[in-house]
């Protein structure tokens, strides 16, 4: 059972509950959609969890819901999960598929025109309401069974709730649209909200709020937008449109006044907003979007017109957006312990750049110079850079010929940093290959040419989580290899990652002086956030690295970054915001 398929079961059980009384079931909805987003993003499969006896230390999952997975991956069911589900038409939860759809209204259609087939349960919904009898419903209408329509006919074009963006596309398209409604002078700031402020790796509808003293002039240049496909709702306060990506971009509009605590409140995460809003209880205050005010009273809400002012007035230091997960950074805003997180600004040089050098690759070689590469570092303000193009191919190529290839490259290099000596340093690196019996790619002499090697797994992802475990260690043994590489092998929405033993890895990492990288590429960004978090805590230390092929890919630099703060990290725990000579003597030790 993938980590999916048990997310999922998690969702049904949320929404049964949400069916059956949202009130009264209030807290386990909330920690059922909890722990189902945590397991969804878990960068490891919960069988290897529970197979290694580490399911406790899932973040999100208390012991109760950690009692009752240990019952579904030892006996492919739970009594209680079949006992909540139950009270529900198990027709609903395909609906639940749909984009717009939610357990209520799912539930509706299917008690009111008596549909029991999972198997056919959406088709049967698109039957009646072609009929036109959804609109004769109470608090339907002819708008809502055209909405109906549309939402099951996207949903047969792939558009899921499930059909997330990577972070990098999303954040382009919502940069794409601020930059549209910036050009409306009724616009005095402009914010992304929701999972894509926290900087989540994958998005779902791309949600944006406005400060504005006229919002009815925001929202009718937002929906003029010109590269949209249609308008799924207007409102006064909110606005909804589907663009010509097929993605939706939602919009919320407050006064400046105001806005701080819209802010936060839609930055969310839920977990995080729900521990904030029962601490404020807890002092005698009500939270809402709106702001502030006595709990149990009409008092209006005091206005907000930061986040910052509305966290202070709760005795909390401002949480960044990256860390807002209820994983403990609300505790440590009390006590104005936050960690100082990493910025962009901190960053002072790339190491996994792959130029066009002819190094007669492995794999594909980048497509700019060298040259091009160091002018784009240094308009970045680099102050070092490593070139690590793939190993050469061993199918092609004899060891003797390795060792020649690499032997004039380390020539070319070396001429490099004596005409760039006063601007920038280039270190001379190499992304090898380490081989399914964990050997490296080249033999010693070749790598003894390098500074280091960036070491990765480009092949056999199948291998048990014990056997990849042997094989990246042995390969992480060699003297010259100094960093992991896009540790755990996953391509977002296209490959899961393979399994590591983890702690085995940090321990090897910790006694040996190896690093991880948190690779940037945006079908990539691994190493995840939830095994950075773990990796600093044990003093493991971090590159993070674009995987460049090409100059402008040297800019997504940022994502990376975003990966890191995710994980707590601060510019101590990453090697390439370090000055050249101490990450120099890190590379010699």
């Amino acid at each position: 059972m993938t980590n999916l398929e048990i997310s999922k079961i998690l969702k049904n059980v949320a929404s049964a509950y949400s069916i059956q009384d949202e009130k009264k079931y209030r807290f386990q909805i909330i920690a059922y959609d909890k722990a189902a987003e945590s397991i969804e993003h878990s960068p490891t499969e919960l069988r290897e969890l529970y197979k290694d006896g580490k399911l406790s230390g899932i973040p999100g999952v208390g012991p109760t819901i950690q009692g009752r997975l240990e019952e579904l991956l030892s006996t492919g069911k739970v009594a209680h999960f079949e006992e909540v589900l139950s009270s529900v038409p198990a027709s609903v939860f395909p609906l639940l598929d749909v984009p717009s759809f939610g357990p209520k209204k799912a539930f509706r259609l299917v008690s009111e025109f008596d549909l029991q087939d999972p198997a056919t349960v959406i088709a049967d919904v698109v039957k009646i309401a072609k009929e036109g009898k959804i609109a004769t419903l109470p608090g339907f209408g002819e708008k809502s069974q055209a909405d109906i329509l549309r939402a099951i006919e996207e949903y047969g074009r792939g558009k899921t709730k499930t059909a997330r963006m990577v972070l990098p596309y999303a954040m382009e398209l919502a940069r794409k649209m601020i930059a549209y409604l910036e050009e409306s002078p009724a616009v005095i700031r402009a914010s992304t909200l929701g999972s894509l402020r926290r900087r989540r790796e994958t998005v779902g509808d791309i949600d944006i709020a406005v400060a504005t003293n006229d919002p009815k002039a925001v929202l009718d240049h937002f929906t003029a937008y010109p590269h949209k496909e249609r308008i799924i709702e207007r409102g006064e306060r909110t606005s909804s449109i589907i663009v010509s990506s097929g993605k939706q971009i939602d919009l919320m509009v407050e006064s400046p006044k105001g806005f701080g605590a819209l802010l936060q409140h839609f930055t969310g995460s839920k977990a995080h907003n729900v521990h904030l809003r029962e601490y404020a209880l807890s002092k005698g205050l009500s939270l809402s979007d709106y702001g502030i005010r006595k709990r149990d009273t009409d008092d209006p809400y005091t206005l907000y017109e930061t986040e910052e002012s509305f966290y202070a007035v709760l005795g909390l230091q401002w949480v960044p957006p990256e860390m807002r997960e209820n994983t403990g950074e609300i505790e440590l805003a009390l006590k104005n312990t936050l960690p100082t997180l990493l910025e962009i600004k901190d960053m002072k040089g790339d190491f996994h750049l792959h130029s066009s050098y002819p190094i007669e690759p492995s794999h594909d070689m980048g497509l700019n110079s060298m040259d091009e590469m160091i002018a784009r570092a240094l308009e970045l303000g680099y102050t070092y850079l490593g070139f690590s193009e793939h190993n050469p191919s061993i199918s092609k190529h004899t060891q003797k010929q390795v060792f020649d290839i690499l032997s004039k490259r380390k020539d070319f290099i070396d001429k490099l940093n004596v005409k760039y000596k006063n601007t920038i340093r280039v270190f001379s690196l190499l992304e090898t290959d380490i081989l399914p019996n964990g050997s490296l790619a080249i033999e010693d002499d070749a790598l003894q040419l390098l500074d280091g090697s960036i070491v990765s797994v480009h092949s056999a992802f199948d291998m048990d989580s014990d056997a990849m475990t042997q094989r990246v260690l042995k390969g992480l043994s060699h003297p010259k290899a100094k960093i992991l590489a896009h540790p755990t092998g996953r391509l977002l929405n296209q490959r899961p990652a393979y399994e590591l033993h983890w702690d085995q890895i940090f321990d090897y990492c910790l006694k040996h002086n190896k690093a991880l990288e948190i690779n940037a590429a945006p079908q990539r960004l691994d190493l995840p956030d939830i095994i950075v978090r773990e990796a600093i805590k044990k003093g493991i230390k971090l590159f993070i690295d674009t995987d460049s092929h090409a100059i402008n890919q040297m800019d997504l630099m940022e994502y990376g970054v975003s990966v890191a703060r995710r994980g707590w990290a601060t510019p101590n725990d990453i090697l390439n915001a370090l000055p050249y000579n101490e990450l120099k003597d890190w590379f010699e030790k």
